[in-house]
């Protein structure tokens, strides 16, 4: 019996279809009339049982056993009444063997009338197998389920990667797998199962790898069985078959899962299984990969609200304090037990503006404040102020006292000055020189300012220079007081030098102006009299000097403060005893400069013991300038 291709079957007419889709069933398709003649016998009969179609046409089909006619008998009288029959039994072939078979038996309709009858042969073997093909698919779906499932409860890579290459071998029956990534134009293996483990990290050129010529044919999956040895993987033993699959995150290529077969060859199965795991790898490695992004950036973002010097809060949309930084803790004094869930201990600014504020503690604050829109958290962000309010604060107050400083004996040298040019001749001698005397000593005190002020200025740049040698500091401390005792009938100056006294190393000039200025405000601030005593005596590798007196002495929180620029007790003292709060900051700068310190510390009995300690003098003198 002729068909026709299947084309020129659509070309033609329906018994052209027919005959097409005949030719083309892959199971075995006999059509009787009602006399049990075959009208039809398909290319797949003759391939089932054994006789051509040339053999059958017209003439009883010699396939039904004697024992089983009665069988088939009662079948066609069941269709030909109005039903279907699918029936497991037994056929002949050609040779004389037997077939276990199925067969699907249906009517053959022509109008409303019964002209025969279709019977569908197929091997019960092949059902079977296929049934088991199906139900092996089934399970293997399922566990790729079970496998994804595992494969995406993993957040760090490394885990995932390697769980993948495990269940690659689980799902398609291979003897080992790996996972490479794709980094530019080189592949390194990350992860393998069953493999020798000195081989993971190993890298090769992307160029001649299997992972190149899968990406240049445009799939997922590839099978190769050609030109295996020259592989890393070809250290397993009785390699044959490789199945690659492409890995993709983002859309983008970013690595391969590798399958390898020693001992069985993979089918349509394992590949449809391979490019489905590769599919689900690519989102758990995604997965993973921005969980590994969001670690790091998290990371980095504590390690930034941290460390920052900056107190930094997030606030939430109650504006109640849900985070607090260590700096936050350490401004304010408040631990973060002590504020999470509760307001911040200070008034908030709003969006975009900056506020400053004072605490408690007396420590200034600048806060500024940013909301995320996204989530109505504000996050603010304060920083200690102190040190520059009060040198605000302090650089004000300076300009005002030096301008009274300044104002005062300019004052007296312009009347001075202007009375003895307009009544010269009408003035005793006596009168003359008191006004010039006059006219020197406040001339004097404005260059002491000067030099003051100038001094101050270096200090602060870092300016001053010094020389530094031996020199006899018993000698500097008994000048400093030469002649004291008579400068104040209130007051009553002692020295004591220690015998022997070593020498120092340091500037002779600049500690000759530390002990005046020591002198002078032992005089100042003790404005009700009492005793200055001056001493010096060696202590260790050290040479120490004091300067003591009776007078208002000076409150703990200020014995640090008063060796700042600008900075004096208080405001009353300023008007009290005049200055313009430099005369410190100079005497340490200058006694560390020379390697030495100076120190405030309370006096037993009342008062201040100014400390000044410099560097012991060695054998050898030097006398090489330092800055």
């Amino acid at each position: 019996m002729h068909y026709g291709g299947v084309g020129d079957a659509w070309a033609g007419s329906d018994e052209d279809i027919a005959r097409a889709v005949l030719a083309g069933s892959p199971n075995a398709v006999v059509a009787l009339d009602r006399d049990q003649t075959v009208l039809v016998w398909n290319a797949a009969a003759e391939r089932l049982f054994g006789w051509s179609a040339e053999e059958m046409l017209g003439r009883r089909p010699p396939i039904v056993p004697a024992e089983l006619t009665a069988e088939h008998n009662a079948v066609l009288e069941r269709v030909r009444t109005g039903g279907q029959v699918s029936l497991r039994t037994r056929r002949f072939h050609r040779d004389g063997t037997l077939l276990d078979v199925r067969v699907d038996t249906a009517a053959l309709m022509v109008g409303n009338s019964v002209a025969g009858y279709v019977c569908v042969h197929h091997l019960v073997q092949t059902d079977e197998a296929a049934r088991s093909r199906m139900a092996r698919r089934a399970r293997l779906v399922r566990r790729l389920t079970d496998v994804v499932g595992d494969i995406n409860a993993e957040l760090e890579l490394p885990a995932v990667l390697d769980r993948i290459s495990a269940s690659l071998t689980e799902l398609t029956g291979a003897d080992g797998g790996g996972f490479v990534l794709i980094e530019d134009d080189r592949l390194r293996l990350v992860s393998t199962y069953q493999l020798p483990e000195e081989i993971r990290g190993t890298t090769t050129d992307l160029r001649t790898s299997l992972v190149d010529k899968l990406l240049r044919t445009g799939k997922t999956v590839l099978l190769e069985s050609q030109g295996l040895g020259g592989l890393v993987w070809a250290r397993m033993p009785g390699l044959h078959t490789i199945a690659l699959g492409l890995a993709a995150v983002g859309g983008r290529p970013y690595g391969a899962l590798y399958a390898l077969f020693a001992r069985r060859t993979p089918g349509h199965v394992e590949l449809e299984l391979l490019e489905l795991l590769a599919g689900h790898a690519g989102i758990a490695v995604g997965n993973a990969v921005a969980y590994q992004e969001a670690v790091r950036q998290r990371a980095h973002e504590r390690a930034v609200f941290d460390a920052s010097a900056d107190g930094i809060a997030v606030l939430d949309e109650r504006r109640r304090v849900s985070r607090w930084n260590p700096a936050a803790a350490e401004l304010t004094g408040y631990a973060p037990e002590a504020v999470l869930g509760r307001p911040t201990p200070f008034p908030v600014p709003s969006p975009g503006e900056t506020y400053t504020v004072q605490l408690k503690s007396g420590r200034w604050l600048e806060v500024v404040s940013a909301e995320i829109e996204e989530t109505g958290e504000l996050v603010i962000d304060f920083r200690d102020v102190t040190t520059a309010k009060e040198l605000e604060e302090a650089k004000d107050l300076f300009l005002a006292t030096t301008s009274h400083e300044l104002r005062t004996p300019i004052t007296i040298v312009r009347g001075f000055a202007g009375t003895l040019d307009s009544r010269w001749d009408k003035l005793t001698d006596d009168e003359r020189r008191s006004a010039v005397h006059t006219i020197a000593e406040r001339a004097r005190s404005l260059g002491q300012l000067m030099d003051h002020l100038l001094l101050g200025a270096r200090a602060g740049a870092e300016e001053l220079a010094v020389r530094i040698e031996a020199f006899d500091l018993a000698d500097r401390v008994r000048a400093a007081t030469l002649g004291l005792p008579v400068l104040s009938d209130r007051h009553r100056v002692e020295v004591d030098v220690e015998d022997g006294l070593p020498y120092v190393l340091g500037d002779a000039l600049a500690t000759d102006i530390v002990l005046g200025q020591l002198l002078e405000n032992a005089f100042k601030y003790s404005p009700a009299g009492g005793l200055i005593r001056v001493a010096a005596w060696r202590e260790d590798d050290r040479v120490v000097a004091v300067v003591e007196d009776e007078g208002v002495g000076i409150a703990p929180p200020d014995r640090e403060r008063i060796f700042e620029r600008f900075v004096q007790v208080d405001s009353g003292d300023r008007r009290r005893f005049g200055g313009v709060g430099l005369g410190l900051y100079i005497v340490r700068s200058l006694a560390r400069a020379q390697g030495g310190d100076v120190t405030a510390q309370p006096r037993p009995g009342g008062g201040t013991r100014m400390r000044l300690v410099m560097r012991r003098a060695s054998p050898i003198r030097s006398d090489t300038p330092m800055r």
